[in-house]
């Protein structure tokens, strides 16, 4: 088969690799679909030593296994389902989990292998083309809003996004699914902030949020100056969820920060047993996220693909193999 080698510097390769050989409980994924993100352009600059892609959807080809055939998201944690957080549900904070396309060979090739606690069936009205936008995209921004809403109850309040990335848009999405508003935006990149605006969020300047008090905050950069901004722009007795990633922190406390109270949550991925309502998300706004994914390419085409995502000039670009 076919794989994606990351060498960094923005190349990547395409080589031939064996087919994944499943261990037992695991079964072989022909990728249909795999979504570009923002924390693949780590190893797109740095290299990486397997196969990135961490965003997945494919059909079972594993022949005489019952669901052969099938269709199929894949869940990022290879989670242990025996320790503490298991047992409690909360699969994603598995102590011993690996990650799929971090740790493990991931999406950007023909197919990769997959435990079969990490599939998750895929209705037929959810097209592979969106099927991987239930992971991150809805998954990890609904479970963030989701822990903001045992410290502030329910939707209804205003909401600031700090950057309309694929992380952000998504984070709109959510919002506005589960009953926040109005939102407001900080998006420099003038095609992401005119998407987030069609999608009803107000666009407004960082210093107007740093002047202004949101009870919901989502930080969805992965960079100080929006780290530092969500800090000063947070409601007294408000929240702060925190979904961007980066390698270090280096914030000032300031005076405004230093005396209020808030809540500061990061979400890392979603629980498994998340995925029913990530589905209803994904179902009651599906034309806007149609609209989200905005360009495709396969294995020949994906280093153009992924340049142009880092430039900022697509919204959710995905691998399609075939």
């Amino acid at each position: 088969m076919k794989a994606a080698q990351f060498l960094g510097e923005g190349r990547i390769t395409i080589a031939d690799a064996p087919e994944p050989a499943p261990a037992a409980g695991e079964v072989r994924l022909r990728v249909a679909a795999c979504a570009l993100c923002g924390s693949d352009l780590r190893p797109l600059r740095q290299g990486w030593p397997l196969t990135p892609g961490h965003e997945i959807a494919g059909r079972l080809d594993q022949p005489g296994h019952a669901l052969h055939g099938k269709r199929a998201a894949a869940y990022i944690p290879v989670f242990c389902g025996q320790c503490e957080s298991c047992r409690a549900g909360r699969t994603h904070l598995c102590a011993k989990a690996e990650l799929l396309g971090w740790q493990r060979p991931g999406g950007y090739a023909e197919a990769l292998a997959v435990p079969e606690r990490c599939l998750l069936p895929l209705p037929d009205d959810i097209p592979d083309r969106l099927a991987p936008l239930l992971l991150d995209v809805i998954g990890t921004t609904a479970h963030g809003v989701r822990l903001a809403q045992r410290v502030l109850g329910a939707g209804g309040a205003p909401a600031l996004v700090l950057g309309a990335g694929p992380i952000g848009l998504g984070a709109i999405l959510v919002l506005r699914g589960l009953g926040y508003g109005p939102i407001a935006v900080v998006e420099p990149g003038e095609y992401r902030a005119r998407f987030a605006a069609s999608l009803g969020a107000a666009r407004i300047a960082p210093e107007e949020a740093a002047g202004a008090r949101f009870p919901l905050v989502i930080e969805a950069t992965g960079k100080d100056p929006a780290r530092q901004a969500a800090l000063e722009a947070v409601a007294p007795e408000g929240a702060i969820v925190q979904l961007g990633e980066s390698d270090a922190w280096s914030l000032s406390e300031t005076r405004s920060i230093r005396r209020k109270d808030f809540w500061l949550l990061r979400s890392f991925y979603f629980p498994i047993g998340d995925f029913a309502g990530n589905l209803a998300l994904l179902r009651a706004h599906r034309a806007d996220y149609e609209r989200l994914v905005d360009d495709q390419a396969g294995l020949d085409g994906l280093e153009s693909l992924f340049a142009a995502f880092a430039r900022g000039e697509r919204l959710k670009p995905i691998f399609i193999p075939a």
